[in-house]
């Protein structure tokens, strides 16, 4: 019987009136960013950009959305023809950010770099303003969500995580970056497959949470594959498993997840996904221009080799491509939590297609 993962009131409360700081914005030549004040949107504009482009990072400092964000932005920002400056501003699982550019002028000044949380908004009952609301400049990449834990854990494989969460229910501690977050959904998935429930702690991102995981007050977490490689390299965490259908170049030596859990083949391949979007009534000619920009920085070897050593997968789509891209990628994901009683809202009430 399918089950909910378990998450306090208390930790849900703190997610959801999660601070609006941010850390202090930054580019190649140190620009402050305009401020601006949200308007009609404008019906052409023939000289963009006119001044500095802000672009707001949903997901704090350290992660993997943040590292991939700081590697694009300045090789996009030598295509602009002006400043590109970068800012986080998290909380709410990245509602913060997404609301914030929303608010903002339709000129294709302020970008949103976002993961997938936003395509999950409506079933978590998170904000009412989410992909829909935006146009896919470029889905940069995907990645593949790891598992891991502290070096020094107990835990030496998946299935010992596993099975200490089916004699402790409710006390093992992971990570959650929110509801319709990667992690939350990741455990939702082990959670229903296994039948286990576990203690979901909330974080403003992966590198606040993988912070609290290497300080011993965390027993778990899921990450993103580059931010896993990275760490493992350095000794400071153990991947038990990737969340794939098969292992990875990348991380040779640990096993797929379906090799523990076979079940787990009806979610796969499954993934985040990263990238950059603007407000849906931006003009075309904009967002033409901004289309421009990205397919360059890209496919720029720079950035290419980022990706390949990093374990993520080039996507590099736009427009409509793009959203066929993460409608599917809800589908699957909304229908997920629904099952396991998770979804705040079905999936079914926003017409969204369960996929089979």
């Amino acid at each position: 019987m399918l089950r909910k993962t378990a998450i306090s009131v208390i930790a849900f409360s703190m997610l959801m009136l999660a601070g609006c700081g941010s850390q202090p914005a930054s580019n190649a030549s140190n620009s402050s960013a305009p401020q601006g004040n949200a308007s009609a949107p404008q019906e052409s504009t023939t000289n963009f950009p006119t001044g500095t482009v802000t672009g707001v990072i949903q997901w704090g400092a350290g992660g993997a959305l943040d590292t991939m964000s700081r590697k694009i932005g300045p090789l996009a920002e030598k295509h602009l023809g002006n400043s590109l400056v970068l800012t986080n501003k998290p909380g709410a699982t990245g509602a913060i950010a997404v609301q914030y550019v929303n608010d903002k002028k339709s000129d294709g000044h302020n970008l949103l770099f976002a993961a997938e949380n936003p395509a999950l908004y409506g079933v978590m009952k998170i904000s009412d303003v989410d992909f829909k609301d935006f146009y896919p400049v470029n889905i940069l990449a995907r990645g593949i969500a790891t598992v891991v834990v502290p070096g020094d854990s107990k835990y030496q494989t998946l299935d010992d995580l596993i099975k200490d969460a089916q004699a402790n229910p409710g006390k093992v501690k992971m990570a959650s970056t929110g509801p319709g977050g990667l992690p939350f959904t990741v455990t939702t998935m082990l959670g229903t497959v296994t039948n286990t429930q576990y203690n979901m702690v909330p974080f403003d991102g992966d590198g606040p949470s993988l912070t609290a995981l290497l300080g011993g007050h965390l027993d778990a977490t899921v990450l993103g594959l580059p931010a896993a490689i990275e760490n493992a390299k350095a000794g400071k965490v153990r991947v038990l498993s990737v969340i794939n259908d098969e292992r990875i170049d990348e991380l040779k030596d640990v096993p797929a997840v379906v090799e523990t859990l076979p079940d787990m083949k009806k979610y796969l391949p499954w993934g985040p996904f990263y990238g950059v979007w603007v407000k849906k009534d931006t003009p075309d000619d904009v967002k033409k221009y901004l289309v421009d920009v990205f397919a360059k920085a890209q496919q720029d070897p720079d950035f290419q080799d980022f990706l390949s050593n990093s374990g993520a997968i080039s996507v590099g789509i736009s427009g409509d491509e793009a959203v066929k891209y993460w409608m599917d990628w809800q589908s699957t994901t909304a229908w997920l939590l629904q099952d396991a009683g998770a979804a705040k809202v079905s999936p079914a009430d926003l017409n969204i297609e369960k996929k089979n």
